[in-house]
């Protein structure tokens, strides 16, 4: 199976997956911001606000390379997908 055959992942799914961890982040944020000093806000939560969205990032893209790693596989061992492939080269 090449790149092309892997079926897309869906964006609501992967959303569902990440919920707990968005909602971590942006209370992570939120906390961030409401604990730096008045006048201070920003070089007191610029670094914690990073961290927190550097780990979210990380995260998103480790599920959706595991959703795409999944998708694919289960398309390979597919009997519908196989057929699908034996179709467009006959020669299988």
């Amino acid at each position: 199976m090449n790149r092309q055959d892997a079926p897309p992942i869906e964006a609501s799914a992967l959303q569902k997956l990440l919920q707990e961890e968005f909602d971590a982040c942006i209370k992570e944020i939120t906390e961030a911001v409401n604990t730096a000093r008045p006048g201070a806000i920003i070089s007191d939560s610029e670094e914690p606000v990073r961290v927190a969205t550097a780990k979210l990032r990380q995260k998103i893209f480790e599920k959706a390379l595991q959703m795409k790693t999944i998708a694919a596989e289960q398309a390979a061992f597919s009997p519908s997908e196989q057929d699908r492939r034996r179709k467009k080269n006959p020669s299988q």
